[in-house]
């Protein structure tokens, strides 16, 4: 683990912009005009998806990914200039937010910069061509860090970035040498102290698909040497299967359980339901009240949560990576979930989660439990995932409590409570 990876992480909140979608306009200027609504949802720090020029050749879609990036070293015009991103940073700063950038390092766009003026710093077929090791990925190149070169320009680019944002998030990041990483950490901190370091770890089977192949796919334990938080993959595909009805929620919770045994002390996992990447969670969970009790579960979860711009409007539809596909703020099917995330990002605030004991428990298939305890303290909390009313045993002496997400009063009684399919939050120091 980041030796200097503070726990006080995991009583903070994220919030991810993917800025051409976030507003008809698409650029700077708009998220700087919504950062007041962003703040009061609890937001600690604000992550700006690839905020860089995208390559034309092999593009995907009318406009192409973001993560397809033709110039680390520059902003992508149709955002706006680089005063524009300037202004946006500094407007997060002064609301007391911290911004970090999408860094993606394991490739370029086929006429990216680098590839003219550095062909030797990319992996190449057999034929001399460029190539990308990942099939799907046809508007891609990869680089090679077998070049040490490539190094010294990738982790200058970092220091660039780092006069005017908080730190990265790292596409790809085990793709990618832990020692490269490690080093980017050491120079950016002599830029930017304390910055925050995200890496979109993968899943499992992707780690051995790739490694079947010869290719460098770190596991979350070797990530956790050079990166502060990274991503919950690791029990994703239970979380889906659950969902799905093709899993169990008592494969959930062990797959959650191991985390705290087989990562650091400081471990921080980013816990999401949604991202770009990901189907939006009220996509699957279309029943607001099960949505509303996952995304509480998310917060009460031992890391960092992470909402996606929509996800606090409960909105259904993914944008599109490769097309202008505005986020339906105001649809018919929208929910405002606003002020019931706020109240949660408030709660993770409290110190108990910072540093606990944490527990996790599957209620038959009908509600996740969960704990932190440390030093007579306990938070205690109950998840259910259906709308029926009856009883769910909680790990608390019998009385009466404050739910702190609505703050009405809830007794336990007999080791348990009467739930009636919203979540509950309990704390209680001893």
């Amino acid at each position: 683990m980041a030796d200097n990876t503070p726990k006080k992480l995991r009583n903070q909140m994220m919030y991810q912009v993917f800025v051409r979608n976030f507003s008809e306009e698409g650029t700077f200027k708009k998220v700087e005009e919504d950062l007041d609504r962003i703040k009061a949802l609890g937001t600690d720090i604000v992550w700006l998806m690839p905020i860089h020029p995208i390559g034309k050749a092999q593009r995907k879609g009318t406009l192409g990914s973001p993560y397809a990036i033709s110039d680390y070293r520059a902003v992508n015009p149709e955002f706006g200039t680089l005063e524009d991103f300037k202004s946006l940073t500094d407007a997060i700063h002064s609301k007391d937010m911290k911004c970090i950038i999408d860094v993606v390092y394991n490739h370029t766009s086929p006429d990216s910069v680098l590839s003219r003026e550095h062909p030797e710093w990319f992996y190449h077929k057999s034929d001399g061509s460029f190539g990308n090791r990942v099939g799907d990925w046809s508007d891609i190149i990869d680089l090679d860090y077998s070049n040490k070169e490539l190094w010294r320009y990738q982790i200058d680019t970092l220091k660039y970035w780092a006069q005017w944002v908080d730190g990265f998030r790292c596409d790809v990041a085990p793709l990618i040498p832990i020692a490269f990483w490690e080093q980017a950490r050491a120079e950016v901190e002599q830029v930017r102290e304390n910055s925050v370091w995200l890496s979109e770890s993968v899943e499992p089977n992707f780690i051995m698909y790739l490694r079947s192949r010869g290719m460098v796919a770190h596991s979350d334990c070797e990530i956790y040497r050079a990166f502060d938080l990274s991503y919950d993959y690791d029990c994703y595909e239970e979380f889906k299967a659950y969902l799905y009805g093709k899993g169990s929620l008592q494969a959930y919770v062990d797959a959650l359980s191991r985390q705290e045994y087989i990562y650091p002390d400081n471990y921080v996992k980013l816990r999401f339901l949604e991202n770009h990447d990901q189907t939006r969670a009220r996509f699957f969970i279309p029943d607001i009240n099960v949505l509303k009790s996952m995304t509480a579960f998310m917060f009460f979860q031992k890391g960092m949560a992470l909402v996606y711009n929509g996800q606090e409007k409960a909105v259904s539809h993914l944008p599109s990576l490769f097309d202008k596909d505005t986020v339906l703020w105001d649809g018919k099917e929208t929910v405002d979930l606003s002020g019931y995330i706020a109240k949660l990002a408030q709660i993770k605030r409290d110190d108990i989660f910072t540093d606990s004991v944490y527990k996790v428990s599957a209620f038959g298939e009908r509600a996740l439990t969960a704990s932190h305890e440390k030093n007579g303290k306990k938070a205690v909390g109950v998840f259910p995932l259906d709308n029926k009313t009856g009883f769910i045993p909680v790990d608390l002496a019998d009385g009466v409590y404050i739910n702190l997400i609505d703050d009405s009063s809830v007794e336990v009684f007999r080791g348990g409570i009467m739930c009636r399919g919203e979540a509950v939050v309990l704390i209680k120091d001893f």
